[in-house]
């Protein structure tokens, strides 16, 4: 999996302009961090930045990760199984 997501950063990661010589690239996670955040507080022009800070495709993996690592935390803290969880906070039926 390691390798998987390192293939996928190496490839999908285009050099981005940086706005002083010490500022680095932004990774796919902090990608999808701040596009989620930026999205759930209805800011677009921030998603819209946080969006060109990475690939589409990589930013679409960040967020599938990210969803994975939040379902996975509400199901431990709920004491509930993350196919309950995930279906509770979409409004769908208990399978």
């Amino acid at each position: 999996m390691l390798n998987r997501i390192a293939r996928l950063f190496r490839s999908s990661q285009e050099p981005r302009p940086v706005k002083s010589p010490t500022a680095r690239p932004h990774n796919l996670f902090e990608a999808a961090a701040e596009y989620v955040a930026a999205r759930v507080e209805d800011d677009e022009p921030r998603s819209d930045e946080a969006a060109g800070w990475v690939s589409p495709e990589a930013l679409s993996f960040g967020v599938t990760e990210l969803a994975c690592r939040a379902v996975i935390a509400l199901a431990r803290e709920r004491d509930e199984e993350p196919q309950r969880v995930a279906r509770s906070l979409l409004g769908l039926p208990a399978a």
